[in-house]
C-alpha cells in the first residue's frame, strides 16, 4: 500500500481483440487510460491498472486458418505486437490479461457452470443474422440497410444450437441502478442511449455459446458447445484480480474489486453497461463505479479501419513525431462526449504551435536567460510586482483546475488548463521583457525575481504534465536541477530550490518541422514501403535469388563487444553503439531501439560487418551493422555465445 495513501482505485482498458495490429485509434485507449491512472498514482492512490488482449473466436479462427498456423500460434503473434505496441507508448499498466490464461479459462467455465446451474442460462436454438467481424446476433429488425448496425458490414444468416443468458430476470433491477447511480455510464448521453434504445423497449436474451467452430472455452459439461465471446471477454476485470466462483478469491480482488472505472469505445458501451452488469448481479458481486465510453479517433470524417486502407499506425507517428508528441496530439484532440480528428498535417501543425513554441521555446528561452544572466544559478530576491500576482496566481489555480477536469476525466480539457499557463508565462515575458532588466545593473534583484516566477511556473506545468507526457516532464524537470516533482511540491509557489544551477546548455524539447518537407518525406516513405511490400510479395512468389560463394565472401563479418550504447538523439527507433572490434572501436547506428534499451545491449557480443561503408543515420555516423533477425513482429540480436577474441572473423 503506497504511504498516504487515498485508497484503492481500479481502472481497465477493453482488452484488444487479436484479430491484426492495432491502429492509433486502438491505441488512444490504452494512452488516455494510463494518463488517468498516472494521475490517480500522482494524487496517492494505490493505482491497479489492467489492460491485456481477447483471444477467442471464429474471426480468429478462420485467420489462423488463412495463415496456415494454429488459432494459439497466431494470437500468440497477435498479443505480442499489441503488448509491443502498448509498452511503446510508454503505459504504465500492472497487469497485461491474455484470454487463453488458464486461471481465466477455468474460471470462465466455472462461471458458466454456475450460471446454468442457477437457471439464468438455458439451452435453446438461434435462428437469426450474424456479423463475424464483431461477433454479433441481430434480429431482421435490428439491421440496418441489411447490414450490421455497428460495423456497416455484411451478416450472414445462422442457426445452431446454443446456450442463453436470460437478461430480462436482472433488467428492472439494472434500470433502477442506472437510474439511481447517475453517475455509473459516462458521458451521459450514453446512458440515455442504452435506457432508451436497449433496456426499456425490452432485453433479447443473449446467445452464450456457439457450436459452428471450436476455437474458445469448452463448456466443459457440454463440450460440443463452447463459450461465446462476451461472457468470456467480460470475465477477465475479475478473474485477473483472482475471482473465484467458489469465493476462494486472491487477494487482489478483495482489495481492488468493484473497478472505479471501464475505459471503453463508445461502440462496445452495450456489453458493458448492460451484459456485464447483468452478468454480476447474476453472481452476486459489487457492479463497477463507472463505465466511461470513449469517442472514436477518427482519420479525416470517417471512422479508422485497415479494410478501408485509411488507417494510421502508432509506430508510424511514433517514428517521425515521438512518443510524447503522440500521447500529447490522442489526449488533447479527444473531446470529452465527440469524436476527435487525426491527420499527418493536423499532427504537425500541433507539435509546431502547441510543443515547439508553446512549450519548447517557452522552456528553452527561460533557462537560457537563467544562464545568461545568473550563471545558471537560481535565487528569489522576491523583489515583487502587481504582474507577478496573475501569473502565480494561476499557477496555483491550475493545479485545482487539472484535479477538476481529470475527476471528470476529461483528459484533453486538464491538459488545455496546463497550456493556458504555459501562455500566460510566455504572455508574462512579453510583459517583464527580461531583456531590459538585463541591461540594467540596479535592476538585478528584479530580473532574478522574475526568472524564478517563470522557472517555478513551469516547474508546475511539468509536474503536472507528467500523467500525459512523462518523458518530457521529466526532461524539463532534469533541466529546471529540481528534485521538488510529486504532487505535493505544488501546494505553495516558491518551491523550486535557490542555489541550484539550471542546465547549462538545455536541449530541444521538441523541434519545429516543415510542413512541405514532412509531407513530402511521408509520401516518399510510403512510396518506398509500398515497393518494399510488392517485392516481398515477388520473392514469397519466385524465392530467393542463389548467390556465389564469391558473393557471400566479399562480406566481412567480425565478433564484437558493444561497450556503450545510448538513444539516437533525433531518431527514437535508434541506438547508437560503441563496439570493440579487437583493433579498433567502431560507432555502429541500429534500428532496435523499439525492442532493447541502451542498458540491454551492453557487453553483448554480436556479430558486425565490417567492411561497410560508413553512412550517416539522421545526422549520426555509423560505421558497419551488426546482424539482427526479425520477423513482422519481434526482433533480436545475433550472439555469440563462446567467448572468442573480438576481431574474430565470422565465415
Amino acid at each position: 500500500m503506497c504511504n498516504n495513501c487515498k485508497g484503492k482505485y481500479y481502472i481497465t482498458t477493453a482488452i484488444a481483440y487479436t484479430s491484426g495490429r492495432p491502429h492509433i485509434g486502438n491505441t488512444y485507449e490504452i494512452v488516455l487510460t494510463d494518463a488517468i491512472a498516472r494521475y490517480k498514482r500522482q494524487q496517492g492512490y494505490d493505482v491497479f491498472f489492467q489492460t491485456g488482449t481477447d483471444e477467442h473466436g471464429q474471426k480468429i479462427e478462420e485467420k489462423a486458418k488463412e495463415a496456415g498456423i494454429t488459432p494459439k500460434e497466431f494470437v500468440d503473434n497477435i498479443a505480442g505486437i499489441v503488448r509491443k505496441n502498448f509498452d511503446m507508448m510508454n503505459t504504465s499498466y500492472d497487469y497485461f490479461v491474455r484470454t487463453t490464461d488458464d486461471y481465466h479459462e477455468k474460471q470462465v467455465q466455472k462461471i458458466f457452470k454456475k450460471l446454468y446451474e442457477q437457471g439464468d442460462i438455458y439451452k435453446s436454438t438461434y435462428e437469426g443474422m450474424y456479423c463475424t467481424p464483431c461477433e454479433s446476433f441481430w434480429t431482421e429488425s435490428q439491421l440496418v440497410d441489411g447490414k450490421c448496425p455497428d460495423c456497416g458490414r455484411p451478416v450472414k444468416k445462422a442457426t445452431e444450437e446454443a446456450y442463453f443468458f436470460n437478461l430480462q430476470k436482472y433488467a428492472p433491477r439494472l434500470i433502477e441502478h442506472i437510474e439511481t447511480h447517475p453517475e455509473f455510464i459516462q458521458p451521459e448521453s450514453r446512458k440515455n442511449e442504452m435506457i432508451n434504445n436497449f433496456l426499456k423497449p425490452g432485453l433479447q436474451d443473449l446467445c452464450v455459446s456457439r457450436t459452428s467452430f471450436k476455437w474458445g472455452i469448452p463448456v466443459d459439461f457440454d463440450p460440443d458447445h463452447v463459450v461465446y465471446v462476451w461472457i468470456d471477454a467480460l470475465s477477465n476485470y475479475i478473474t485477473s484480480l483472482g475471482f473465484d466462483v467458489d469465493g476462494n478469491h486472491g487477494e487482489n480482488y478483495k482489495k481492488y474489486w468493484p473497478a472505479d472505472v471501464h475505459i471503453i469505445g463508445k461502440d462496445i458501451l452495450r456489453f458493458h453497461t448492460i451484459y456485464w452488469p447483468i452478468m454480476l448481479m447474476a453472481l452476486g458481486e459489487p457492479l463497477p463505479k463507472q463505465v466511461f465510453g470513449h469517442p472514436w479517433l477518427l482519420v479525416g470524417d470517417g471512422k479508422m479501419s485497415k479494410s478501408k486502407g485509411n488507417a494510421i499506425y502508432a509506430d508510424e507517428l511514433v517514428h517521425y513525431f515521438g512518443v510524447d508528441a503522440v500521447r500529447y496530439f490522442v489526449l488533447h484532440e479527444m473531446p470529452f462526449a465527440q469524436d476527435g480528428t487525426i491527420t499527418w498535417d493536423l499532427m504537425v501543425e500541433r507539435v509546431n504551435s502547441d510543443l515547439a513554441n508553446v512549450l519548447g521555446n517557452l522552456v528553452n528561452r527561460t533557462i537560457s536567460m537563467q544562464n545568461k544572466y545568473f550563471h545558471g544559478v537560481i535565487s528569489n530576491p522576491m523583489e515583487g510586482d502587481p504582474l507577478d500576482a496573475e501569473l502565480i496566481e494561476l499557477a496555483v489555480a491550475t493545479v485545482h483546475n487539472v484535479d477538476e477536469k481529470m475527476d471528470q476525466l476529461r483528459v484533453g480539457e486538464a491538459i488545455d488548463e496546463i497550456f493556458t499557463l504555459l501562455k500566460r508565462c510566455n504572455k508574462y515575458i512579453d510583459e517583464t521583457t527580461p531583456w531590459t532588466l538585463g541591461k540594467d545593473e540596479t535592476k538585478k534583484d528584479r530580473l532574478a525575481t522574475v526568472l524564478y516566477n517563470l522557472l517555478e511556473s513551469i516547474r508546475y506545468a511539468a509536474v503536472l504534465l507528467e500523467s500525459f507526457m512523462p518523458e518530457t516532464s521529466e526532461k524539463i524537470l532534469d533541466q529546471l536541477s529540481t528534485s521538488r516533482r510529486d504532487k505535493a511540491s505544488l501546494e505553495s509557489f516558491g518551491q523550486l530550490e535557490c542555489g541550484h544551477t539550471v542546465e547549462a546548455k538545455p536541449s530541444i524539447l521538441f523541434q519545429r518541422i516543415d510542413p512541405k518537407e514532412f509531407m513530402e518525406t511521408l509520401e516518399a516513405d510510403k512510396q518506398k514501403e509500398a515497393k518494399q511490400a510488392a517485392q516481398k510479395e515477388v520473392t514469397k512468389e519466385k524465392g530467393k535469388e542463389e548467390i556465389t560463394i564469391e558473393d557471400f565472401t566479399k562480406v566481412e563479418l567480425k565478433v564484437g563487444t558493444i561497450l556503450s550504447a545510448e538513444k539516437h538523439p533525433k531518431a527514437d527507433r535508434l541506438l547508437v553503439e560503441q563496439i570493440d572490434l579487437g583493433d579498433e572501436v567502431r560507432q555502429i547506428v541500429s534500428g532496435i531501439a523499439s525492442t532493447f534499451k541502451p542498458e540491454e545491449v551492453v557487453g553483448k557480443k554480436v556479430v558486425v560487418v565490417s567492411n561497410l561503408k560508413p553512412v550517416k543515420l539522421r545526422g549520426v555516423e555509423s560505421q558497419g551493422m551488426i546482424l539482427c533477425a526479425s520477423n513482422d513482429t519481434d526482433l533480436d540480436i545475433v550472439s555469440i555465445a563462446k567467448d572468442l577474441p573480438n576481431g574474430t572473423k565470422v565465415s
